[in-house]
């Protein structure tokens, strides 16, 4: 390869790398597996070590790495929190032990478990916990300290009150644990975390630490990074008295001169780390004696006396014996290969999501193919690649109807899911249910996910419907439901018929409507059978409505057992018309966009305050906008409202606006 080759060769590595990171990073949404990223890592050093001329100082193999985010207050590193040379051979590893071999003959190394999570520093001083951080680019990273203290196995007080001392260890979150979140984020329609490294970033890093702490979290501590008070010889016996203080530290090390031991190590603990609650990607080999690193050092970015192995992610081959499709309860139908079962990561494997139409067409993925699977991230079971298909073999799509309900499945416009939208298909229905009395739909206070999943068990509830004919004698036979609180359920039911139908618009959970355009549609058309009546083009003629938007909410409601569930609601009381009158007020013919934190109201408060006055709020900023209502960590918009010249409030300045205006209709009075 001559240098032009390589120097082109070079650049494309970088922007991968470069995009990579802030999928991993930034987005907590990797596309590839860790594998697969030191892979186009180490393709790139290869080349810089051969053209030293393409090592740059931007270029990723120059960086601790990481990257800083503008979240959270800064914190710099006294120590910086490097990262480690990777190994993916043991031969490689061999050659790491020959190159420390040569200052230090006689050397012993420390073997631990490489957890595939979050990496952190803690900070005690005089034995309480003081300060928590993330590791960012190694120099400096982000005060998460109260989100760090939700973590109940980390110590906040240390039994040996030293003067200072600093750790570094590793947030992860527990394959159970990740199971249990990813559950609850379909339930309630979010997009799901990749795997758990991702979940326990995006945890760690919540503004809310009530939803951190909500997440169950857990840490191994690896290393004392700075300590007064107290020294050691060893890294096993900083890791022997960090256990003594409380903390968990690496599950199981191991101590041994030899390398034949620690490659037989290194073989055992790539046997068990599939059985293991936690996630582990590899091991780390460091020396043990701390006075002898010194004489080893480090490069730019790794230390010298230590070393990771990464296990490479197993794949066997096997044949796919048959596609399931489940609906999940946002409606979504997810296709589930079934094969012959294999060994990976030391447990049996047998199944694995395909993920949606695109995701089969793409891999040519049919019944009887013989695939090759693997373990993403050593949890997650996946297919790579179809290595043959049977001569008499079909392409495989994904069923026109849902197999829960029998109603038509959709795919949206823009959208890789196929699913279904009937308001009433009992795989989606708690989903929708819980949708249906939330805060910002129909508002039935007492009737959450805990309430409705009883409901559902006993049998008092197959749609929204029914929620208007319960009684209080019905509610009594729940568990921790007494005569008070069933008769308080049934009251705040009854209240809810009042709402308006901007409100029951929401509620239906109509694809691409929100509260916002539910509350436009309503105000627009009056009334649920003039709405039920209208056309696509006649609803697209709001303003701020696309053919999407207008398309969607017509289909929707032309459908027959919305139809159903429509007439149901009629029948048991429920509101059916707008009841709302667009005040002229101070902000009649204005548009506000909405940014950022506000201090001591919510945005939904705000909007609500804007659309009382007569104003509209929107979510993008453009050259119509007439305010840009500003709080804390505004970020793009407001940078692109000062770039038009559009007037920037803070929430102060608006209350103020508000104010004055109401002054001025009391003194008319």
């Amino acid at each position: 390869m001559d240098f032009a080759e390589a120097s082109r060769l070079a650049a494309e590595l970088r922007e991968q790398i470069a995009y990579h990171n802030r999928k991993y990073y930034t987005e907590d949404a990797p596309e590839i597996s860790d594998y697969e990223y030191d892979r186009l890592y180490r393709r790139l050093q290869t080349l810089e070590e051969t053209f030293p001329a393409l090592a740059t100082p931007d270029s990723p193999t120059s960086k601790i790495g990481g990257v800083i985010y503008n979240t959270f207050e800064p914190v710099a590193h006294t120590v910086p929190m490097e990262s480690l040379h990777d190994s993916f051979s043991e031969e490689e590893l061999l050659a790491f032990d020959a190159r420390v071999r040569e200052t230090l003959p006689d050397v012993e190394y420390v073997l631990e478990p490489k957890i595939d999570g979050l990496s952190v520093s803690v900070e005690y001083r005089n034995g309480i916990l003081e300060r928590g951080s993330t590791r960012g680019d190694g120099l400096t990273g982000e005060n998460v300290t109260e989100n760090i203290k939700t973590i109940a196995s980390l110590p906040k007080v240390l039994k040996d009150p030293v003067p200072y001392l600093e750790v570094r260890g590793e947030v992860y979150m527990s394959e159970e644990t990740f199971a249990a979140l990813c559950e609850q984020q379909e339930l309630d329609g979010e997009k799901l975390f990749k795997n758990p490294r991702n979940a326990a970033a995006g945890s760690l890093r919540q503004k809310d630490p009530t939803v951190t702490a909500a997440r169950g979290l857990d840490i191994f501590v690896f290393n004392v990074q700075q300590i007064e008070g107290h020294s050691f010889a060893t890294h096993s016996e900083s890791l022997d008295w960090l256990r003594a203080q409380g903390f968990s530290v690496s599950p199981f090390y191991f101590v041994s001169s030899s390398m034949d031991a620690v490659l037989e190590k290194i073989r055992s603990f790539g046997e068990e780390r599939g059985t293991l609650s936690y996630p582990v990607d590899g091991a780390v080999l460091k020396v043990n004696a701390l006075a002898a690193r010194p004489r080893l050092g480090s490069t730019a970015k790794f230390p010298r006396w230590a070393e990771a192995f990464k296990y490479p992610p197993e794949e066997k081959e096997t044949t796919l014996l048959d596609i399931e499709v489940n609906v999940g309860r946002t409606g979504v139908l997810t296709p589930t290969g079934v094969f012959e079962p294999v060994t990976l990561a030391g447990t049996s494997v047998s199944r694995a999501t395909l993920h949606n139409q695109d995701f089969i067409a793409e891999k040519d993925i049919r019944i009887g193919s013989r695939v090759l699977v693997r373990k993403a991230g050593e949890i997650i079971p996946e297919v790579v690649r179809v290595v043959s298909n049977p001569a008499e073999s079909v392409p495989y799509t994904l069923p026109e109807t849902c197999p829960s309900c029998g109603e038509a499945a959709v795919r949206e416009a823009g959208e890789a899911a196929v699913r279904c939208v009937n308001p009433q298909c009992p795989a989606q229905l708690l989903r929708n249910l819980i949708h249906f009395a939330s805060r910002d739909a129909m508002d039935i206070d007492g009737v959450g996910p805990a309430v409705l999943e009883l409901l559902l068990s006993a049998g008092h509830i197959h749609s929204a419907a029914d929620l208007y004919h319960l009684r209080p004698e019905d509610l009594l036979l729940l568990e921790r439901m007494g005569e008070k609180s069933a008769a308080n359920l049934v009251a705040s039911v009854e209240k809810s018929k009042q709402n308006d139908l901007s409100r029951l618009l929401f509620a239906l959970g109509i694809p691409h409507i929100g509260a916002k355009a539910a509350r436009q549609l309503a105000l627009h058309f009056g009334s649920m059978d003039k709405l039920c009546a209208a056309s696509a083009q006649e609803i697209a003629e709001i303003d701020g409505f696309g053919l999407i938007m207008a398309e969607s909410t017509a289909d929707f409601l032309r459908r027959e057992p919305v139809q159903a569930l429509i007439a149901a609601l009629r029948e048991s009381g429920v509101n059916m018309l707008c009841r709302e009158n667009v005040r002229q007020g101070i902000f009649t013919g204005m548009t506000f966009v909405l940014t950022g934190t506000l201090p001591t109201m919510t945005r939904a408060e705000a909007s609500a305050l804007i659309q009382g006055e007569g104003g509209k709020v929107s979510g993008s900023v453009s050259k119509k906008t007439s305010y840009l209502l500003a709080g804390e960590d505004a970020g793009s918009k407001l940078t692109r409202a000062q770039s038009l010249g559009i007037p920037v409030l803070d929430e102060a300045q608006f209350l103020s606006m508000i104010q004055q205006t109401q002054t001025t209709e009391d003194k008319h009075e």
